[in-house]
């Protein structure tokens, strides 16, 4: 036991040292008041938690929810037959992973500055349409929903595709064959022995889709403008623009305080739901 403790006490130490301390800085932060000149500091007060249940802020929340849940769903939707065909590729399967795992190697924000020129009024779609004279001016592409919808998909693509891919891998094929022997038909065997072996994949995909895309506040910025403002917006602006930190720390412990919460809900109950 002794043994033991002296190997995990390094991991403790950066535990404590890169989570369990800043999470307390923040957490003091969030109880602080808010000076006259942007500063902080005493009294303690709750107030910036009681703020946070304003209207406005719980637009912005639901909000929030929302686009993380529509680009979860697109991202299992999309992911799930680019993960079976990646299961089945054979020979070239090395090569197709690479590809998907390509927009890795690339900074996220040159991704995301990308679809600004593509989708801008001047940008490639635009551009075609026009020459092609299928319109007679430019569509609004950029600054909308569907844009963040689009970079957030596009982004969170591949952290759907392989967690899919990991348990598509190790599907036994023949189970497929020999229910198709048996008389059944795709869908229900796509039900009952291709949904529940893939089912630890899809969970992870979820989670690692849904978590990011609710925290979001780069995409949204860049590809929504002012007319997408998401959680994360609002905690990066009270940082930066309002420098309103104690709010700013308020709202962020919130927002982990409620994915935490059902993030634990899902997975004590993962049985029931799949």
């Amino acid at each position: 036991m002794t043994l033991r403790r002296i190997f995990l006490a390094p991991a403790a130490l950066v535990t404590i040292a890169l989570f369990l301390v800043p999470m307390a800085i923040v957490l003091a932060y969030s109880l602080m008041t808010r000076g006259p000149y942007g500063g902080q500091g005493m009294p303690w007060t709750l107030e910036n938690y009681q703020r946070f249940f304003d209207p406005l802020y719980g637009e912005i929340l639901l909000r929030s929810f929302w686009i993380a849940g529509e680009t979860t769903i697109l991202c299992l939707v999309l992911g799930f037959p680019l993960a079976w065909f990646l299961s089945r590729s054979g020979k070239r399967r090395d090569l197709y992973l690479q590809l998907v795992m390509l927009p890795f190697w690339t900074s996220f924000l040159v991704r995301t500055y990308a679809w600004v020129f593509l989708l801008r009024d001047t940008g490639l779609f635009n551009t075609i349409l026009l020459s092609l004279d299928l319109i007679t001016e430019p569509i609004p592409l950029l600054y909308n929903h569907g844009a963040v919808l689009l970079g957030l998909v596009y982004c969170s693509l591949p952290l759907a595709i392989l967690p899919i891919y990991s348990t598509l891998e190790r599907l036994d094929y023949a189970l497929v064959e020999a229910a198709a022997d048996l008389g059944a038909k795709p869908f229900e065997t796509f039900r009952k022995i291709v949904i529940p072996v893939s089912a630890p994949g899809l969970r992870a995909a979820a989670f690692l889709t849904f978590v990011p895309s609710l925290g979001t506040y780069l995409t949204s910025d860049l590809l929504g403008g002012g007319s997408t403002i998401l959680i994360g917006n609002l905690v990066q602006n009270q940082f930066t623009t309002a420098r309103d930190w104690p709010f700013g720390a308020a709202a962020s412990l919130i927002l982990m305080a409620i994915v935490l919460i059902g993030l634990v809900v899902v997975t004590r109950n993962n049985e029931d739901i799949l």
